[in-house]
């Protein structure tokens, strides 16, 4: 006996078994190795179309290649049918596929593929509003099934069809691949329906998609894409496609309103004239950023940062914008109007939206509404909360509201959106306060409580500059609460207190003469040039009931004349019904003077004069002048019962609404 022999016998039992163990598994990985996996083509195709539920076949070769980790599996042709209630009869055929699977966690029925290779796929997916999907694997989807993990997806061509009627989304994705387009190789395009809105799109990315981004680097894409009147260009890198995870990119982004955007995004922006905007869009887990915003909505610039937080329940919007010009013409939406046709039509590209002319026009032009009567969604203001703030250093095209500059602070939180600090200048004063809008309710519980302060006079009535007028400053307030579901339904429940005060100032004679039916004094202005009368005190002041504005004090008194009127609005109706009475406080001859009468329409007043006090004058002058044509004069004569007003009383009166709904309605808009 040799001495190997010898040395063999001596060796510890467990040396032997694990030299025997080890050998065992030599011979069983070169077994697998060489093994005809081919021959497994058939036992497969039934094994998983039993697991399943659904036909799987391997149409021509199988070939497996195995690790300690993961296996590497190449199908010459695939088919894979999706469930009977999918719409596309197949999840995949391919002509041929690879992918790799990890090995450990198929012991806990979990399964990991890092990577597919598909060659001319064509790929049926399919979401129902119950959680099946046709990726789903197991003979009950009922409940969604177990879904594959998946890394990476590298394509050479083929299509992807993806249906979710719940989500308003029905695409079809063609893909194509072309290596001279450098680091961008797969181009596809897209077709279909997505919100329930047309959408086509097309672009490039890399030609490995990447579902995960576990230990990969982002991969580039680039998106042209069309959804409505919505249009988007982008371009950047993305870290993985099934959360949208790791977005860096930048973008263009155009369309008619801002408000079409909670459809598509699910983000509750407010209505807005036609706007473009661009900048960069960054997600990290679920918080997205737009960074460097800047761009135009209508006639009115735009910048400023935004975050968008996704994983909060609700979602929260937040951020700072500011525009250096402001154009008041944009601002018609927000209230529910339709934009100028100047603001329709300030972008380039995108298609004017209907203007409020040609709603003017469809509603029947005169005698149409003035207040705003389209319904405001508030339905979306539970989608999300928001803390965002907006600053205008400059407003333009004012028309005869000379508003300086503005600034607002927007909160919205479960389904209540403040407008808090709310911050216009206007004519050298400033109008502060805020509005507040409880959308959980229905119809919506509306308040508004806003200040005036010190506005100029002769900024806030320009043709009176004309006349060489020096206003005094004007203070005043507007509180009001009611619900309603549009501006015009809102006002017109409301109940509160609307005021407006002016102390001592200057008025143009000339027009207070004209207004008062003077003939001689004007005459004489007319002959030895206008001047200046002292303003010694002016009140608006309404008691607001349930839409109805009933007149509290309304006085305007001047050394010459004291003006009172009497009568109420109708914010429900949109009627005017006021009496004018002048009373002269000095004496004048020619004069015709009668109280005048204001009624109408918002959309269309009529002004004139009362006709009994005049026809009295007329048929005295008529019967004097049949005895003597100079004694007509003296029914015209006005001997002056003016008296100064008392301005102490008619300043108090405004300054307090009267018992009652009024109250009660300016009470409740001042607690928000």
């Amino acid at each position: 006996m040799n001495s190997s022999s010898t040395s063999l016998r001596r060796r510890p039992l467990w040396v032997k078994v694990l030299g025997a163990v080890l050998g065992l598994l030599v011979v069983l990985w070169l077994v697998l190795v060489f093994f005809p996996w081919d021959m497994l083509r058939g036992p497969i195709n039934r094994y998983v179309s039993e697991q399943t539920g659904r036909k799987f076949e391997i149409t021509r070769h199988l070939d497996v290649g195995l690790g300690l980790r993961q296996a590497t599996v190449k199908f010459d042709g695939i088919e894979f049918a999706n469930p009977s209630w999918a719409r596309d009869p197949y999840l995949i055929r391919a002509e041929r596929a690879e992918f790799d699977i990890r090995l450990w966690p198929l012991i806990s029925k979990s399964i990991v593929i890092p990577r597919i290779n598909l060659v001319s796929p064509a790929v049926g997916l399919q979401m129902e509003q119950d959680g099946r999907r046709t990726w789903a694997m197991g003979k009950d989807d009922s409940s969604g099934g177990t879904a594959p993990t998946i890394g990476l997806v590298q394509v050479d061509g083929g299509a992807v069809d993806f249906l979710a009627e719940h989500m308003g989304v029905d695409l079809h994705v063609d893909f194509d691949f072309d290596t001279s387009k450098g680091e961008m190789p797969l181009s596809y395009k897209i077709k279909g329906r997505y919100q329930k809105q047309p959408l086509t799109a097309e672009g490039r990315t890399g030609n490995v998609l990447q579902l995960t981004s576990v230990g990969q680097p982002p991969f580039p894409a680039e998106i042209r894409a069309i959804a409505g009147q919505t249009r988007l260009s982008a371009k950047g890198t993305v870290a993985e496609l099934t959360t949208l995870d790791g977005i860096d990119a930048t973008f263009d982004l155009k369309g008619q309103n801002l408000g079409d955007l909670y459809n598509l995004l699910g983000v509750a922006l407010p209505q807005t004239s036609p706007y473009a905007l661009s900048g960069e869009i960054k997600k990290r887990a679920t918080t997205w950023q737009v960074v460097g915003l800047k761009g135009k909505l209508g006639l009115s610039d735009i910048g400023g940062d935004m975050q968008f937080e996704q994983g909060q329940k609700p979602p929260r919007l937040s951020g700072k914008l500011a525009s250096r010009v402001m154009d008041m013409d944009d601002l018609g939406p927000l209230i529910g109007l339709a934009p100028t046709e100047r603001s329709a039509n300030a972008v380039e590209g995108v298609k004017a939206p209907t203007t409020i002319t040609q709603a003017k026009r469809n509603q029947g032009g005169v005698g149409a509404k003035v207040l705003p009567t389209t319904p405001l969604d508030f339905e979306r203001l539970g989608a999300m909360n928001a803390d965002v703030t907006y600053a205008a250093a400059k407003i333009q095209n004012v028309r005869e509201l000379p508003l300086d500059r503005g600034s607002v602070h927007v909160k919205l939180q479960n389904s209540v959106l403040s407008l808090d600090p709310l911050d216009l200048g206007i004519a050298s004063g400033k109008l502060v306060g805020s509005i507040r809008i409880d959308a959980s309710q229905k119809p919506a519980d509306i308040r508004g409580a806003l200040e005036i302060k010190a506005m100029q006079l002769n900024r806030l009535i320009p043709k009176a500059e004309t006349l060489r007028t020096s206003f005094g400053k004007l203070d005043g307030r507007v509180n009001l609460s009611g619900r309603g579901s549009s501006v015009a339904e809102w006002l017109g429940n409301s109940s509160g207190d609307v005021a407006a005060i002016t102390g001592r100032g200057q008025f143009s004679n000339l027009l207070l003469e004209f207004m008062g039916l003077d003939g001689a004094e004007a005459i004489k202005f007319l002959l030895n040039g206008d001047r200046n009368v002292i303003l010694r005190c002016a009140a608006v002041a309404f008691d607001v009931d349930k839409g109805v504005m009933r007149g509290r004090s309304l006085v305007f008194d001047t050394e010459d004349t004291v003006f009172n009127m009497t009568g109420q609005a109708s914010l429900k109706d949109e009627t005017l019904d006021f009496v004018v009475n002048q009373q002269p406080k000095d004496k004048s001859i020619l004069s015709l003077r009668t109280p005048l009468v204001i009624g109408g329409t918002f959309g269309d007043p009529s002004g004139g004069l009362q006709i009994a006090p005049l026809a009295t004058r007329g048929l005295a002058a008529l019967a004097l002048g049949a005895i003597n044509p100079l004694l007509a004069l003296a029914a015209t004569i006005e001997t002056g019962p003016g008296e100064d007003a008392d301005c102490k009383d008619v300043l108090a009166r405004a300054k307090q609404p009267t018992a009652g709904a009024a109250a009660a309605g300016a009470n409740k808009a001042k607690r928000q």
